[in-house]
């Protein structure tokens, strides 16, 4: 794992301080281009293979989490790339074994999920926020890499990130959230309540790293700070890890196309909508 700071919570890694300023725009869609090319021939090693991709994304709020995920779906069919969000659970849900809500979103053959948030929660928010016990999270932390492990066993690629935020970031963040009416909506009060427990989410962090942190199932540590260099770092980290081969494509032309011979334009008067731009 990385080395951390003396003071601050943040995570470190072997390249702290990275480039200066923030990636261009312009440089992000000229490095993500062949990357998305990459990514769509992956979803057809895996839809060919029949393989089972599982990637789990966590990390502070306003780390990246979604702007990382669409980064990744943006170009690839949502019949191979399913994500999944979890509301809140349930009373019912509430009552059953904690990973059981979990267990039916996992990958079949010829799928890649992606979990926005996921069984960490309890390791992270439900623990620092009071929704567990810490009874209850400590049974989690001691309990999940054997779930892990027979998640991988079972044939599963599973890839875990952390995006890590600084706190002069995640402050910056947060308020455009208040100030940006087309943002409001990303911002919640349990946004508001964990920003003000900073170091108790270290804490919870570094134990869940501790103890889940494993060699069939480790952590991959991400710096987004910078957004655009956060996303094409994992998108390139994720290729890696999957051990797919670009399939040969075969030579397509279009055929032709049929003649109109008794094909006449309708005469009925259609609701063409206003054209402004």
């Amino acid at each position: 794992m990385p080395d951390y700071s003396s003071s601050s919570g943040e995570l470190r890694g072997p390249d702290h301080g990275g480039p200066a300023g923030p990636m261009s725009g312009k440089k992000y869609r000229k490095h993500l281009e062949p990357l998305h090319a990459e990514l769509v021939a992956m979803q057809e090693w895996v839809r060919a293979t029949g393989a089972k991709v599982c990637i789990v994304f966590e990390g502070r709020d306003t780390a990246g989490k979604g702007g990382v995920i669409k980064a990744i779906t943006a170009r690839v069919s949502p019949r191979v790339f399913r994500v999944v969000a979890l509301p809140a659970p349930t009373e019912r849900e509430k009552s059953q074994m904690y990973l059981q809500r979990y267990i039916p979103h996992l990958p079949a053959a010829g799928e890649v999920v992606i979990f926005d948030r996921s069984w960490y929660n309890r390791a992270g928010i439900e623990r620092v926020l009071g929704f567990c016990t810490e009874k209850q999270a400590h049974q989690f932390l001691e309990q999940v890499p054997t779930v892990e492990r027979s998640m991988v066993e079972s044939g599963i690629i599973l890839l875990k990130y952390w995006l890590e935020i600084s706190e002069e970031q995640q402050t910056l963040r947060l308020q455009s959230r208040i100030d940006d009416p087309r943002k409001i909506w990303k911002l919640s009060d349990m946004d508001l309540a964990s920003y003000s427990r900073w170091y108790d989410y270290s804490r919870a962090r570094d134990e869940m790293f501790r103890f889940t942190d494993t060699g069939w199932a480790p952590w991959y540590v991400v710096s987004t700070d910078d957004k655009k260099r956060g996303r094409l770092n994992v998108i390139e980290h994720l290729l890696g890890q999957v051990p797919y081969t670009p399939l040969e494509r075969p030579r397509i032309e279009l055929p032709k196309r049929q003649k109109a011979k008794d094909y006449r334009p309708p005469e009925q008067v259609l609701h063409w909508i206003p054209t402004p731009y």
